[in-house]
């Protein structure tokens, strides 16, 4: 496992490391998740984006129109500055871009391991935030909320759909998420591709 760690890339996987840096380079331009809300009153639907530094409508007017259900209901209002997360995220993926642009300059396999436990936790640790979040919005109501239901909480999901009362809300990853879900998928291919590489010229050379 040691000879593993400090083996040094092949050129290819170099390269793929470098691509990932790139990659994530373009979260910083488009949203990593997205909620939608249809309902009633919004026949044509209502979505939020959620980016690595603030949350946006996916009209000019629809986090407005969101907000204003979730005061009938005694939800806080969702203002991107409230949240602090979203101020720290950033250098969280300026971190990880840094990691993989390093890796060019010190191309061992022990980095490209490293850069999959950073990613994993990232999404591990982002996901239980989103969760705790949508949770404390979801049940944390104003008992002077004009609709009041005893024991009823609106904690959107975390993956998938989910009705509350007549209020449908999705919540799915958007292209930032992805490109964070293939980045571990490549290193992951590449640390299998190491490992094989390492394999064959063992075989080789025997």
């Amino acid at each position: 496992m040691k000879d593993l760690l400090f083996q040094t890339l092949s050129k290819k996987n170099r390269l793929l490391i470098l691509g990932v840096g790139v990659f994530l380079v373009l979260v910083y331009f488009i949203p990593i998740w997205s909620i939608s809300i249809s309902a009633p009153q919004y026949p044509e639907g209502l979505g939020m984006h959620i980016w690595i530094n603030q949350i946006t409508g996916a009209t000019p007017y629809d986090l407005k129109n969101i907000n204003l259900l979730n005061h009938y209901i005694g939800m806080k209002e969702i203002v991107s500055e409230s949240i602090p997360e979203l101020l720290f995220m950033p250098y969280v993926l300026a971190y990880l871009i840094f990691g993989a642009f390093i890796t060019e300059l010190y191309p061992k396999v022990g980095m490209a391991i490293l850069g999959i436990i950073n990613l994993i936790i990232v999404g591990l640790v982002g996901l239980f935030d989103f969760w705790r979040w949508e949770y404390n919005y979801g049940h944390n109501l104003n008992p002077d909320a004009p609709i009041i239901i005893e024991g009823m909480a609106y904690q959107p999901p975390l993956l998938g759909c989910k009705v509350m009362l007549n209020i449908t809300a999705c919540s799915y990853p958007s292209y930032g998420g992805m490109i964070l879900a293939f980045s571990l998928v490549l290193l992951v291919y590449i640390l299998w591709d190491e490992k094989r590489r390492k394999k064959s010229n063992v075989v080789s050379t025997s």
